[in-house]
């Protein structure tokens, strides 16, 4: 009997072992599963947290880029309004030395014509006879010579026979020829049949002689006389008119 009652405890104590272990296994899984799941947890919320972290590197980086591009754009924009301004600058030098290089050649015209002025105006005081009006001279002569003898006279002297050339030049001969009570040889011949004056030019169409009651013989040339014109042979002796242009001449048509 005492043998079946150490069995008896003996069994109780192999129970209690056995439920101990078991219960032992089971704590030591629930702790595994428990760690597992806190794993699990901590897997999960570090993955939570790296995409999070991943979307505000992405915002970052996307403000980057923009920022980037605006720059660039501020980088070209910079560089484009350097480019006009150098342009420009560029423009208004050369313009500036063009109008500079212009004033100086008006300045040395002008100073060119304050002496050609001057040089002028002492020649004038030394031609006695000639009188100035509109930019030429006239010699009005007292003697008496041909119409070609009166042209070598004046061309003697850098002149020539006059040539008129409008009304102004017309009346201002007409007001000497009424003073003096006389006749001029004009530089006015007929040529080939053609009326020319002493420049090469042709008489106007609209212009008419008045009848000569002088004989003529050979080439016909013009006088003034109060007023009208008149030709008659060239070898027949007058006064003359010499005239000489004291500025360049310009190809002006004639009027007469």
């Amino acid at each position: 009997m005492y043998r079946e009652h150490e069995k008896s405890i003996d069994n109780i104590y192999e129970n209690y072992d056995a439920k101990r272990g078991k219960f032992e296994r089971e704590i030591t899984d629930c702790n595994a599963r428990g760690k597992f799941e806190r794993e699990i947890t901590d897997c999960n919320a570090t993955r939570i947290q790296s995409s999070e972290l991943t979307g505000a590197d992405g915002v970052k980086i996307i403000r980057f880029r923009a920022a980037a591009v605006c720059l660039i754009l501020l980088c070209v924009l910079l560089l484009t309004a350097v480019i006009v301004l150098c342009v420009t600058f560029i423009s208004t030098n050369n313009e500036r030395n063009r109008l500079i290089f212009i004033n100086e050649n008006l300045t040395r015209e002008r100073d060119q014509l304050k002496w050609e002025k001057n040089d002028l105006q002492m020649s004038l005081g030394n031609m006695d006879g000639w009188t100035y009006y509109q930019s030429s001279l006239y010699f009005f002569s007292s003697e008496w010579k041909s119409w070609n003898e009166s042209r070598r006279y004046c061309r003697d002297r850098g002149a020539d026979l006059i040539v008129i050339s409008n009304g102004n030049e017309l009346e201002f001969v007409n007001k000497v020829v009424k003073k003096e009570f006389v006749v001029f040889w004009i530089g006015l011949s007929e040529v080939e049949g053609v009326w020319k004056w002493v420049d090469g030019s042709a008489l106007n169409s609209s212009f008419r002689f008045r009848e000569s009651s002088i004989g003529y013989l050979g080439q016909k040339c013009a006088l003034s006389v109060y007023s009208s014109w008149y030709y008659v042979s060239c070898d027949r002796i007058f006064r003359w008119i010499c005239e000489k242009n004291i500025l360049p001449t310009r190809n002006i048509p004639h009027l007469l």
